[in-house]
């Protein structure tokens, strides 16, 4: 074999490669005119990040990890774990060379998908966690973390579902108001630093902060950001813009009222001239609404709340003006009137790209607890929330455009029992509060998965009560696409570029 054909065949190899590492890249790829259609696979590993849950000694924090059943799953063909993202160096060895990681002991393996897996914590020194997910146990790898303190600012229950990383988020409903603590938790997962910038939004547009730049995360770190030290004026509505200049975060927010208890707020979906809002408890003594328009347009929002019946307006709501680069808010009262119901907000004119979220509070006089719903994006292929007990979970499902019909799958428990599936239809314009199905001997907890059947998108949301001493304690998780799958492109080799 001469030269010249040793290397024409590397040549091939090398043009083989690279198509294959393109297909498997390209973002519902499209490729050139000989690709094909794209398919949908599961994806082959998940990264979620845990934020630190509390810095008090009362705090009590559950875990839950879960993987759903996929198509093909075989015992022993994953691993997952849930261990501390800071990984502890030792001192280098003798004669040099770099510092070593000291092993870290999972806190959690999950090593079944479609049975949940518990860990617990108590106290305040719980470390922020790095779940990982690979092989059979990554699609829909999801985590749910659950504290409930008895006493306290910020009291109650406060539930945030871990998070992927990523570079770009927006908080609508943050706040540096006096009875407020808002904490920003980020968490960097990689092995070099992050930085990141932090902006503020207020109605009068943004809010001058120079400590908000450069912030530095390290390697496996995690830093909370109190948001009244880089705006110590009071302001109570606040939208928040959370960017990474390098590297890639996690980011959550944490919020405690002094006398309204707190959850995490999560970050909204990306900016859209639709945003749905699901699941406003019935029971809903008061709600906020916090919007912000980040580009170059006003954004003139027509507000609809999603009953049982049908859409409607809210009385002297019906629509909300959002400036440029400022955050507006409305409060509207007890808009549910004991009946289910999500708000959904559409352009009147012209569509400018919005984010929002709501702020929930449950209970009356001195017993009173809140929780976040921002906006979110539909179930997609496949939705899942893991943490669901017995008694005080709650699934609501919206249907804003047309109706739409989706099966609820309820994971066998935490320590035994069988799962069980039902099929719920909702109608166009509606919201559908439902108890979900729970598994048969259930012991432990469970974990709920929505799959669309028929019609148009649908949006859900989980509530979870954790009642105690006279307070309404709980928590709303949205159920976005748990991004079990991935778009691959498929694509064919094209040899003629050898012969140019």
């Amino acid at each position: 074999m001469n030269r010249t054909t040793q290397s024409l065949i590397a040549v091939a190899a090398a043009l083989a490669a690279v198509t294959g590492f393109a297909a498997a890249n390209v973002p519902g790829g499209s490729g050139d005119d000989g690709a094909k259609s794209a398919t949908r696979l599961p994806v082959e590993r998940t990264s979620l990040l845990c934020p630190v849950p509390s810095s008090s000694d009362l705090a009590e924090t559950s875990y839950t990890a879960f993987t759903p059943k996929n198509p093909g799953d075989t015992a022993g063909s994953g691993k997952a774990e849930l261990a501390p993202a800071t990984r502890a160096l030792t001192d280098a060895p003798k004669g040099g060379g770099h510092d070593k990681e000291k092993a870290v002991k999972p806190f959690l393996t999950p090593k079944t998908p479609g049975k949940p897996v518990v860990g617990e914590e108590s106290g305040g020194e719980s470390p922020a966690l790095l779940g990982t997910a690979d092989g059979g146990l990554a699609p829909g790898w999801t985590v749910q973390q659950t504290t409930t303190y008895a006493a306290g600012s910020g009291r109650g229950v406060q539930g945030a579902n871990c998070t992927a990383p990523d570079t770009d988020f927006w908080f609508p409903g943050a706040s540096t108001a006096k009875d407020r603590s808002d904490y920003v938790h980020l968490t960097n997962p990689d092995d070099s630093a992050a930085v990141v910038d932090i902006e503020l939004y207020g109605p009068d547009g943004a809010l001058k902060t120079e400590v908000g730049e450069s912030i530095q995360v390290q390697p496996h770190g995690s830093v909370p950001v109190l948001l009244s030290t880089l705006f110590p004026k009071e302001q109570t509505n606040v939208t928040m813009h959370v960017t990474a200049r390098s590297g890639r975060v996690a980011a959550a927010v944490q919020s405690s009222d002094d006398r309204l208890g707190g959850d995490w707020l999560p970050a909204s979906a990306d900016p859209a001239s639709r945003v749905v809002l699901p699941g406003i408890p019935k029971d809903a003594t008061s709600v906020r609404l916090v919007a912000f328009a980040p580009g170059a347009d006003d954004a003139d929002l027509k507000v609809q709340l999603a009953s049982p019946t049908g859409l409607i307006s809210p009385a002297g709501h019906a629509s909300l003006h959002v400036k440029s680069g400022m955050t507006n808010a409305i409060d509207l009262g007890d808009v549910t009137k004991g009946e289910a119901g999500s708000l959904v907000l559409t352009p009147t004119e012209d569509a400018a790209p919005v984010v929002a979220a709501l702020r929930v509070t449950r209970g009356k006089g001195a017993d009173k607890e809140t929780a976040f719903i921002p906006g979110t994006n539909p179930v997609g292929a496949r939705a899942t929330v893991a943490d669901n007990r017995a008694k005080g979970s709650t699934l609501s499902l919206v249907a804003p455009g047309r109706s739409g019909k989706v099966k609820v799958t309820a994971s066998g428990g935490s320590e035994g029992g069988s799962s069980t599936t039902k099929t719920y239809t909702v109608k166009g314009g509606t919201t559908l509060g439902i108890k979900p199905p729970v598994p048969s001997g259930l012991k432990g907890s469970y974990a709920l998965t929505v799959e669309p059947v028929s019609g148009d998108p649908v949006y859900a949301s989980r509530m979870l009560e954790i009642p105690e001493d006279g307070v309404p304690g709980f928590t709303i998780q949205n159920l976005p696409d748990d991004r079990g799958t991935v778009s691959v492109p498929e694509a064919e080799q094209d040899l003629k570029v050898l012969q140019k």
